[in-house]
Protein backbone atom coordinates (compact mmCIF):
# COMPACT_ATOMS: atom_id res chain seq x y z
CA UNK A 1 0.00 0.00 0.00
CA UNK A 2 2.93 2.23 0.76
CA UNK A 3 4.52 1.73 -2.42
CA UNK A 4 1.03 2.33 -4.17
CA UNK A 5 0.11 5.58 -2.31
CA UNK A 6 4.19 7.01 -3.58
CA UNK A 7 3.60 5.69 -7.00
CA UNK A 8 0.54 7.69 -7.23
CA UNK A 9 2.41 10.95 -5.74
CA UNK A 10 5.19 10.76 -8.27
CA UNK A 11 2.57 10.20 -11.34
CA UNK A 12 0.88 13.41 -9.98
CA UNK A 13 3.97 15.44 -9.76
CA UNK A 14 5.39 14.34 -13.24
CA UNK A 15 1.71 15.63 -14.80
CA UNK A 16 2.31 19.02 -12.81
CA UNK A 17 5.69 19.66 -14.34
CA UNK A 18 4.48 18.30 -17.90
CA UNK A 19 1.22 20.35 -17.95
CA UNK A 20 3.51 23.42 -16.81
CA UNK A 21 6.57 22.58 -19.31
CA UNK A 22 4.03 22.84 -22.21
CA UNK A 23 2.67 26.29 -21.29
CA UNK A 24 4.40 29.59 -22.21
CA UNK A 25 4.31 32.56 -19.94
CA UNK A 26 2.31 35.48 -21.84
CA UNK A 27 3.98 38.40 -20.88
CA UNK A 28 7.14 36.91 -22.18
CA UNK A 29 7.06 37.20 -26.11
CA UNK A 30 10.69 38.08 -27.40
CA UNK A 31 12.46 35.01 -27.89
CA UNK A 32 15.70 36.34 -28.58
CA UNK A 33 16.03 37.91 -25.38
CA UNK A 34 17.82 35.18 -23.27
CA UNK A 35 19.43 31.55 -24.32
CA UNK A 36 17.05 28.05 -23.88
CA UNK A 37 19.64 25.74 -24.47
CA UNK A 38 21.98 23.99 -22.22
CA UNK A 39 24.15 20.88 -21.84
CA UNK A 40 24.19 19.11 -17.65
CA UNK A 41 26.94 16.82 -16.72
CA UNK A 42 27.10 15.08 -13.03
CA UNK A 43 28.95 12.43 -11.08
CA UNK A 44 28.13 11.02 -7.82
CA UNK A 45 27.05 8.12 -5.66
CA UNK A 46 23.68 5.82 -6.52
CA UNK A 47 21.91 4.12 -3.72
CA UNK A 48 20.11 1.11 -4.34
CA UNK A 49 17.10 1.32 -1.85
CA UNK A 50 15.35 -1.22 -2.53
CA UNK A 51 14.72 -4.27 -2.82
CA UNK A 52 17.32 -6.76 -1.92
CA UNK A 53 17.24 -11.03 -1.06
CA UNK A 54 18.16 -11.87 2.48
CA UNK A 55 22.02 -10.81 3.07
CA UNK A 56 22.31 -8.22 0.63
CA UNK A 57 22.63 -4.59 1.16
CA UNK A 58 24.20 -1.66 -0.22
CA UNK A 59 25.17 0.58 3.05
CA UNK A 60 27.56 -0.57 6.15
CA UNK A 61 25.19 -1.00 8.84
CA UNK A 62 28.07 0.16 11.57
CA UNK A 63 28.82 3.60 9.36
CA UNK A 64 26.27 6.92 10.08
CA UNK A 65 27.31 7.87 6.91
CA UNK A 66 27.68 5.52 3.76
CA UNK A 67 30.05 7.26 1.37
CA UNK A 68 31.33 4.36 -1.09
CA UNK A 69 32.83 6.43 -3.57
CA UNK A 70 31.47 7.37 -6.99
CA UNK A 71 29.01 4.90 -8.84
CA UNK A 72 26.68 7.51 -10.72
CA UNK A 73 27.18 9.48 -13.86
CA UNK A 74 24.71 11.79 -15.58
CA UNK A 75 24.79 13.37 -19.15
CA UNK A 76 21.38 15.90 -19.86
CA UNK A 77 20.06 18.38 -22.56
CA UNK A 78 17.96 20.61 -21.36
CA UNK A 79 15.62 23.48 -23.22
CA UNK A 80 13.57 25.90 -21.47
CA UNK A 81 10.27 27.10 -23.08
CA UNK A 82 10.61 30.47 -21.00
CA UNK A 83 11.90 31.47 -17.74
CA UNK A 84 9.57 29.16 -15.69
CA UNK A 85 9.11 26.14 -17.28
CA UNK A 86 11.22 23.40 -19.65
CA UNK A 87 12.47 20.13 -20.59
CA UNK A 88 15.24 17.48 -20.60
CA UNK A 89 17.13 14.63 -21.32
CA UNK A 90 19.67 12.63 -20.07
CA UNK A 91 21.40 9.15 -19.87
CA UNK A 92 23.07 8.07 -17.13
CA UNK A 93 24.84 5.03 -15.69
CA UNK A 94 24.73 3.28 -12.24
CA UNK A 95 26.85 0.73 -11.14
CA UNK A 96 26.07 -1.47 -7.28
CA UNK A 97 27.95 -3.14 -5.33
CA UNK A 98 28.58 -4.25 -2.04
CA UNK A 99 30.70 -2.04 0.28
CA UNK A 100 33.88 -3.27 1.85
CA UNK A 101 33.23 -4.39 5.30
CA UNK A 102 29.76 -4.35 5.13
CA UNK A 103 29.15 -7.79 5.71
CA UNK A 104 26.77 -8.42 3.01
CA UNK A 105 27.50 -10.72 0.82
CA UNK A 106 29.18 -9.72 -2.69
CA UNK A 107 27.39 -8.79 -5.89
CA UNK A 108 28.16 -6.24 -8.42
CA UNK A 109 25.00 -4.87 -11.06
CA UNK A 110 24.63 -2.09 -13.30
CA UNK A 111 21.99 0.28 -14.88
CA UNK A 112 21.92 1.99 -17.92
CA UNK A 113 18.99 4.90 -18.00
CA UNK A 114 17.06 7.62 -20.25
CA UNK A 115 15.03 10.20 -18.99
CA UNK A 116 12.18 12.27 -20.16
CA UNK A 117 11.10 15.30 -17.75
CA UNK A 118 10.22 18.38 -17.82
CA UNK A 119 11.53 21.29 -16.11
CA UNK A 120 10.14 24.38 -13.34
CA UNK A 121 12.34 26.85 -12.59
CA UNK A 122 11.09 26.93 -8.54
CA UNK A 123 13.34 29.58 -7.52
CA UNK A 124 11.81 32.28 -10.43
CA UNK A 125 7.74 30.63 -9.15
CA UNK A 126 9.13 31.64 -5.35
CA UNK A 127 10.65 35.45 -6.47
CA UNK A 128 14.42 34.12 -5.93
CA UNK A 129 15.53 37.08 -7.83
CA UNK A 130 13.89 39.15 -5.45
CA UNK A 131 17.04 38.62 -2.96
CA UNK A 132 19.62 36.84 -4.58
CA UNK A 133 20.45 36.41 -8.95
CA UNK A 134 23.05 33.56 -8.44
CA UNK A 135 21.25 31.05 -6.74
CA UNK A 136 17.61 28.97 -8.03
CA UNK A 137 16.52 25.73 -7.87
CA UNK A 138 14.99 23.37 -10.44
CA UNK A 139 12.60 20.62 -9.99
CA UNK A 140 12.07 17.95 -12.59
CA UNK A 141 9.89 14.51 -13.08
CA UNK A 142 8.80 12.63 -16.12
CA UNK A 143 9.33 9.34 -17.38
CA UNK A 144 12.21 6.86 -17.56
CA UNK A 145 13.07 3.66 -19.26
CA UNK A 146 16.18 1.26 -17.98
CA UNK A 147 18.52 -1.76 -19.21
CA UNK A 148 19.30 -3.35 -15.42
CA UNK A 149 22.31 -5.93 -16.05
CA UNK A 150 23.98 -8.75 -13.30
CA UNK A 151 27.70 -8.17 -13.55
CA UNK A 152 28.46 -11.42 -10.56
CA UNK A 153 26.79 -14.14 -8.85
CA UNK A 154 24.29 -16.44 -9.93
CA UNK A 155 22.72 -15.01 -12.66
CA UNK A 156 25.15 -13.22 -14.26
CA UNK A 157 24.94 -11.52 -17.48
CA UNK A 158 21.04 -11.86 -17.10
CA UNK A 159 19.63 -8.32 -18.12
CA UNK A 160 16.34 -7.27 -17.74
CA UNK A 161 14.29 -3.90 -19.09
CA UNK A 162 12.68 -1.59 -16.82
CA UNK A 163 10.90 1.73 -16.80
CA UNK A 164 8.76 4.25 -14.14
CA UNK A 165 8.75 7.45 -13.28
CA UNK A 166 11.44 10.20 -11.44
CA UNK A 167 11.57 13.07 -9.27
CA UNK A 168 13.98 14.85 -8.37
CA UNK A 169 15.86 18.85 -7.18
CA UNK A 170 18.89 20.60 -8.42
CA UNK A 171 19.81 23.27 -6.73
CA UNK A 172 22.28 25.92 -9.13
CA UNK A 173 24.62 28.07 -8.15
CA UNK A 174 25.51 30.40 -10.93
CA UNK A 175 29.65 30.61 -11.70
CA UNK A 176 29.50 33.00 -14.81
CA UNK A 177 26.71 33.57 -17.18
CA UNK A 178 27.61 30.21 -19.05
CA UNK A 179 28.94 28.00 -16.57
CA UNK A 180 26.26 26.75 -13.34
CA UNK A 181 27.43 24.50 -10.19
CA UNK A 182 24.79 22.01 -9.50
CA UNK A 183 24.01 19.48 -6.80
CA UNK A 184 21.35 17.10 -7.94
CA UNK A 185 18.75 14.86 -5.90
CA UNK A 186 16.61 12.47 -7.74
CA UNK A 187 14.45 9.35 -6.82
CA UNK A 188 13.95 6.77 -9.34
CA UNK A 189 10.83 4.57 -9.27
CA UNK A 190 10.71 0.93 -11.69
CA UNK A 191 7.54 -0.58 -11.83
CA UNK A 192 7.96 -3.95 -13.15
CA UNK A 193 11.16 -4.91 -11.76
CA UNK A 194 12.09 -8.73 -11.40
CA UNK A 195 15.37 -8.92 -9.93
CA UNK A 196 16.22 -7.30 -6.47
CA UNK A 197 19.70 -4.85 -6.35
CA UNK A 198 21.65 -7.90 -5.66
CA UNK A 199 21.02 -9.71 -8.69
CA UNK A 200 18.77 -12.13 -7.39
CA UNK A 201 15.29 -12.27 -8.07
CA UNK A 202 13.01 -9.86 -6.32
CA UNK A 203 10.43 -11.56 -3.76
CA UNK A 204 6.99 -11.88 -4.81
CA UNK A 205 5.77 -9.07 -1.84
CA UNK A 206 7.83 -6.31 -3.62
CA UNK A 207 4.96 -5.85 -6.19
CA UNK A 208 7.89 -5.68 -9.21
CA UNK A 209 8.78 -2.08 -7.75
CA UNK A 210 12.24 -0.86 -7.02
CA UNK A 211 13.51 2.78 -5.54
CA UNK A 212 16.87 4.31 -6.34
CA UNK A 213 18.07 7.43 -4.80
CA UNK A 214 21.15 9.46 -6.94
CA UNK A 215 22.98 12.34 -5.30
CA UNK A 216 25.16 13.92 -7.39
CA UNK A 217 27.07 17.30 -8.21
CA UNK A 218 27.79 18.61 -11.51
CA UNK A 219 28.51 21.51 -14.11
CA UNK A 220 25.81 23.30 -16.22
CA UNK A 221 26.73 24.99 -19.50
CA UNK A 222 24.91 27.12 -21.00
CA UNK A 223 24.53 27.13 -24.97
CA UNK A 224 23.73 31.05 -27.20
CA UNK A 225 24.73 33.99 -27.74
CA UNK A 226 22.75 36.19 -25.58
CA UNK A 227 23.81 37.86 -22.34
CA UNK A 228 21.61 35.51 -19.69
CA UNK A 229 20.06 32.12 -20.01
CA UNK A 230 16.46 31.73 -19.39
CA UNK A 231 17.61 30.48 -15.70
CA UNK A 232 18.67 33.85 -14.27
CA UNK A 233 17.09 35.66 -17.18
CA UNK A 234 14.31 38.77 -15.30
CA UNK A 235 11.66 40.29 -17.39
CA UNK A 236 12.43 43.67 -17.64
CA UNK A 237 9.64 45.69 -14.74
CA UNK A 238 8.94 48.74 -16.68
CA UNK A 239 8.07 46.56 -19.83
CA UNK A 240 6.51 44.16 -17.82
CA UNK A 241 4.09 47.15 -16.63
CA UNK A 242 4.42 48.73 -19.84
CA UNK A 243 3.06 45.37 -20.86
CA UNK A 244 0.33 45.20 -18.30
CA UNK A 245 -0.95 48.51 -19.22
CA UNK A 246 -1.52 48.03 -22.62
CA UNK A 247 -3.62 44.69 -21.96
CA UNK A 248 -5.58 46.98 -19.83
CA UNK A 249 -6.34 49.40 -21.87
CA UNK A 250 -7.49 46.72 -24.85
CA UNK A 251 -9.49 45.30 -22.00
CA UNK A 252 -11.39 49.14 -21.39
CA UNK A 253 -11.34 49.49 -25.08
CA UNK A 254 -13.44 46.06 -25.41
CA UNK A 255 -15.98 47.00 -23.06
CA UNK A 256 -16.63 50.44 -24.11
CA UNK A 257 -17.20 48.51 -27.47
CA UNK A 258 -19.49 46.38 -25.52
CA UNK A 259 -21.15 49.25 -24.05
CA UNK A 260 -21.92 51.00 -27.54
CA UNK A 261 -25.37 52.13 -27.74
CA UNK A 262 -26.37 52.96 -31.42
CA UNK A 263 -29.70 53.71 -31.26
CA UNK A 264 -29.64 55.39 -27.81
CA UNK A 265 -32.34 53.82 -26.60
CA UNK A 266 -30.48 53.32 -23.12
CA UNK A 267 -29.58 49.48 -23.66
CA UNK A 268 -26.37 48.32 -25.25
CA UNK A 269 -25.94 47.15 -28.15
CA UNK A 270 -24.96 43.78 -26.76
CA UNK A 271 -28.07 43.35 -25.14
CA UNK A 272 -30.24 45.56 -28.28
CA UNK A 273 -31.97 43.40 -30.37
CA UNK A 274 -33.48 46.12 -32.64
CA UNK A 275 -30.68 48.68 -32.49
CA UNK A 276 -32.57 51.08 -34.91
CA UNK A 277 -35.52 52.19 -33.03
CA UNK A 278 -36.50 56.03 -33.22
CA UNK A 279 -34.90 58.63 -30.90
CA UNK A 280 -36.86 59.13 -27.63
CA UNK A 281 -39.18 55.86 -27.95
CA UNK A 282 -39.82 53.81 -24.85
CA UNK A 283 -38.37 50.29 -25.36
CA UNK A 284 -38.40 46.74 -23.57
CA UNK A 285 -35.29 45.31 -21.49
CA UNK A 286 -34.12 44.33 -24.84
CA UNK A 287 -33.78 47.77 -26.38
CA UNK A 288 -37.21 46.93 -28.80
CA UNK A 289 -40.02 49.90 -28.90
CA UNK A 290 -43.54 49.10 -27.61
CA UNK A 291 -45.70 48.14 -30.96
CA UNK A 292 -48.73 47.20 -29.56
CA UNK A 293 -51.03 46.56 -32.67
CA UNK A 294 -47.64 45.42 -34.67
CA UNK A 295 -47.74 47.88 -37.54
CA UNK A 296 -43.71 49.29 -37.71
CA UNK A 297 -44.50 52.30 -35.50
CA UNK A 298 -44.11 52.59 -32.12
CA UNK A 299 -47.04 53.45 -29.76
CA UNK A 300 -45.73 56.38 -28.12
CA UNK A 301 -45.43 57.66 -31.69
CA UNK A 302 -48.69 56.50 -32.81
CA UNK A 303 -50.23 58.37 -29.70
CA UNK A 304 -48.88 61.75 -30.79
CA UNK A 305 -50.64 61.76 -34.14
CA UNK A 306 -54.00 59.97 -33.63
CA UNK A 307 -56.34 62.40 -31.94
CA UNK A 308 -57.87 59.95 -30.39
CA UNK A 309 -58.49 57.53 -33.53
CA UNK A 310 -58.06 53.68 -33.77
CA UNK A 311 -54.69 53.16 -34.17
CA UNK A 312 -55.57 49.91 -36.28
CA UNK A 313 -57.65 51.67 -38.92
CA UNK A 314 -55.18 53.36 -40.98
CA UNK A 315 -51.79 52.28 -39.89
CA UNK A 316 -50.01 53.63 -43.31
CA UNK A 317 -51.72 56.93 -43.03
CA UNK A 318 -50.06 57.13 -39.10
CA UNK A 319 -47.41 55.90 -39.65
CA UNK A 320 -46.65 59.04 -42.34
CA UNK A 321 -47.96 61.71 -39.25
CA UNK A 322 -45.85 59.03 -36.83
CA UNK A 323 -42.81 60.38 -38.98
CA UNK A 324 -44.01 63.67 -39.72
CA UNK A 325 -44.25 64.75 -36.19
CA UNK A 326 -40.87 63.54 -35.73
CA UNK A 327 -39.53 65.80 -38.32
CA UNK A 328 -41.07 68.94 -36.33
CA UNK A 329 -39.72 68.06 -33.38
CA UNK A 330 -36.75 67.67 -34.39
CA UNK A 331 -36.21 63.68 -33.24
CA UNK A 332 -34.36 62.42 -36.64
CA UNK A 333 -30.67 62.93 -36.17
CA UNK A 334 -28.15 60.90 -38.43
CA UNK A 335 -25.28 59.95 -36.24
CA UNK A 336 -21.74 59.61 -37.85
CA UNK A 337 -18.49 57.31 -36.04
CA UNK A 338 -14.92 59.25 -35.54
CA UNK A 339 -13.96 61.29 -38.24
CA UNK A 340 -16.70 59.37 -40.42
CA UNK A 341 -18.75 61.03 -42.98
CA UNK A 342 -21.27 58.17 -43.76
CA UNK A 343 -24.02 57.36 -41.37
CA UNK A 344 -23.35 54.96 -38.69
CA UNK A 345 -25.13 51.22 -38.78
CA UNK A 346 -27.86 52.77 -36.17
CA UNK A 347 -28.99 55.83 -38.36
CA UNK A 348 -29.71 53.62 -41.35
CA UNK A 349 -33.05 53.05 -40.70
CA UNK A 350 -33.52 56.95 -39.89
CA UNK A 351 -32.03 57.47 -43.67
CA UNK A 352 -34.82 55.82 -44.79
CA UNK A 353 -37.69 57.23 -42.92
CA UNK A 354 -35.99 61.02 -44.29
CA UNK A 355 -36.64 59.79 -47.70
CA UNK A 356 -39.64 57.94 -47.64
CA UNK A 357 -41.17 60.87 -46.17
CA UNK A 358 -39.99 63.58 -48.64
CA UNK A 359 -41.26 60.65 -51.53
CA UNK A 360 -44.67 60.89 -49.16
CA UNK A 361 -45.29 64.97 -48.95
CA UNK A 362 -43.59 66.37 -52.42
CA UNK A 363 -44.26 69.92 -51.13
CA UNK A 364 -41.99 69.58 -48.24
CA UNK A 365 -38.32 70.40 -47.96
CA UNK A 366 -35.18 69.57 -46.22
CA UNK A 367 -32.42 71.17 -44.65
CA UNK A 368 -29.55 69.06 -43.47
CA UNK A 369 -27.22 70.62 -40.87
CA UNK A 370 -24.19 68.78 -40.29
CA UNK A 371 -22.48 69.05 -36.80
CA UNK A 372 -18.72 67.68 -35.47
CA UNK A 373 -17.53 66.91 -31.99
CA UNK A 374 -15.46 69.38 -30.09
CA UNK A 375 -12.30 67.47 -30.33
CA UNK A 376 -9.85 68.54 -33.21
CA UNK A 377 -9.19 71.29 -34.99
CA UNK A 378 -12.02 74.02 -35.82
CA UNK A 379 -11.55 74.12 -39.58
CA UNK A 380 -10.98 70.54 -39.89
CA UNK A 381 -14.12 69.73 -38.09
CA UNK A 382 -16.06 72.67 -40.17
CA UNK A 383 -15.22 70.74 -43.16
CA UNK A 384 -15.96 67.10 -41.66
CA UNK A 385 -19.59 69.04 -41.08
CA UNK A 386 -19.88 70.13 -44.11
CA UNK A 387 -19.19 66.32 -45.81
CA UNK A 388 -21.49 64.74 -43.39
CA UNK A 389 -24.25 66.87 -44.89
CA UNK A 390 -23.07 66.44 -48.37
CA UNK A 391 -23.08 62.53 -47.67
CA UNK A 392 -26.23 62.22 -46.92
CA UNK A 393 -27.42 65.17 -49.39
CA UNK A 394 -26.19 62.70 -51.88
CA UNK A 395 -27.65 59.84 -50.45
CA UNK A 396 -30.91 61.15 -50.70
CA UNK A 397 -30.91 62.46 -53.90
CA UNK A 398 -29.60 59.30 -54.99
CA UNK A 399 -32.91 58.02 -53.92
CA UNK A 400 -34.80 59.77 -56.64
CA UNK A 401 -35.48 63.33 -54.44
CA UNK A 402 -35.13 66.42 -56.41
CA UNK A 403 -31.94 68.49 -55.37
CA UNK A 404 -34.08 71.65 -55.59
CA UNK A 405 -36.11 70.31 -52.55
CA UNK A 406 -32.60 69.51 -50.12
CA UNK A 407 -30.17 72.46 -49.17
CA UNK A 408 -26.73 71.38 -46.68
CA UNK A 409 -24.92 73.36 -43.68
CA UNK A 410 -22.10 72.67 -42.31
CA UNK A 411 -22.39 74.43 -38.47
CA UNK A 412 -18.48 72.84 -37.14
CA UNK A 413 -18.29 72.20 -33.57
CA UNK A 414 -21.53 71.46 -31.25
CA UNK A 415 -20.32 72.34 -27.93
CA UNK A 416 -24.09 71.75 -26.34
CA UNK A 417 -23.09 68.40 -25.24
CA UNK A 418 -20.31 67.04 -22.60
CA UNK A 419 -17.42 66.97 -24.01
CA UNK A 420 -15.76 64.66 -21.03
CA UNK A 421 -17.80 61.38 -21.95
CA UNK A 422 -18.28 59.48 -24.69
CA UNK A 423 -22.11 59.59 -25.05
CA UNK A 424 -21.98 63.33 -25.14
CA UNK A 425 -19.14 63.56 -27.92
CA UNK A 426 -21.48 60.43 -29.87
CA UNK A 427 -24.16 63.18 -29.74
CA UNK A 428 -22.44 66.25 -31.32
CA UNK A 429 -21.36 64.04 -34.30
CA UNK A 430 -24.44 64.07 -36.09
CA UNK A 431 -26.75 65.82 -39.21
CA UNK A 432 -30.05 67.28 -38.33
CA UNK A 433 -32.74 67.15 -40.82
CA UNK A 434 -35.25 70.33 -40.71
CA UNK A 435 -38.36 70.51 -42.62
CA UNK A 436 -39.55 73.41 -43.74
Amino acid sequence: MYTIKRNWVLVAGCIVLFQGATTAHAQENSTKSYDKWSVEFNAGQSKGVKPYSIGYYSSNPNKFFNFSGVNHFDLGVRYMFNTKFGFKVDAAMDKLSDQSGSGSLAFKTQQMRFGFQGVVNLGRMLDFESFTNRFTILGHAGLQVSRFSVKEGVNKDLSEDNGGIMLGLTPQLRLTNWLVLTGDFTAINNVRQHLAWDGNASGSDNNLSGLMFNTSLGLTFYLGKQEKHADWYVVNDQQAKEDELKETKQKIAELETKMNDTDRDGIVDYLDTQNNTPAGVVVDSKGRFIDTNRNGVPDELEKITKDSRDSSNSPIVEKSDAIKSLFEKGYLNIFFDVNQDNPNAGSTNNVYHIINFLRSYPDAKAKLVGYADVRGNESKNKDLSQRRAQRLYAIIIASGINASRVTIEGQGVDASYPADSKIGLDLARRVSVIIE
